[in-house]
């Protein structure tokens, strides 16, 4: 599994869940990149919860973890500004860089979707635009995830959480490969 892959599926696992296979196969992805990777994550956590759950439970879980908890909630502008025009400001330059590099973000979710700047990054490390990732990464994406990490950690021990931790180990084994967030 390659750094594209395992963006890749971390992304799918932060969408709301809509098929139990396609979530074992992103976790067991993502776990498998992350221990070749040695990167020490308490992502199993996660996967103990997605064994033991019904889809319908995840669903729900998923949405009383994000969609019901402000300080939860996987939109990176919201940590960084609150509701601001400063992250309204943060929302036309994600979407800038979207545009600049050919990537089709969902319509259905905000640009600042933690899933959706996942998978910008999987669209970069595919096209192997490492130096943009990189400095995407540093700008825009670990100053949210710190943040959002921050408001959760203390409250919050939720296998979700697992996912965001992830993320933010991710994000920064990618950068040390350059030296540069």
């Amino acid at each position: 599994m390659s750094m594209q892959q395992s963006y890749h599926a971390l992304s799918r696992l932060l969408e709301y869940p809509q098929e139990r296979e396609e979530l074992e196969i992103s976790y067991d992805a993502l776990a498998a990149y992350l221990r070749r990777s040695d990167i020490a994550s308490s992502v199993h956590l996660f996967g103990e919860m997605l064994s033991g759950s019904t889809l319908s439970e995840l669903q729900e879980d998923y949405v009383a973890r994000f969609d019901f908890n402000p300080a939860a909630a996987p939109y990176l502008g919201h940590h960084l500004y609150g509701d601001n025009q400063k992250k309204g400001g943060y929302m036309i330059q994600v979407k800038q860089e979207y545009g600049r590099h050919d990537f089709e973000a969902p319509a259905e979710e905000l640009p600042d979707h933690l899933g959706v700047v996942l998978a910008f990054l999987a669209h970069l490390a595919s096209r192997g635009e490492d130096a943009t990732r990189r400095e995407f990464i540093e700008k825009l994406v670990l100053p949210g995830i710190n943040k959002l990490l921050g408001s959760s950690v203390e409250r919050d021990a939720s296998p979700w959480l697992t996912l965001i931790e992830a993320a933010e180990l991710l994000c920064s084994a990618d950068c040390r490969e350059e030296a540069t967030c």
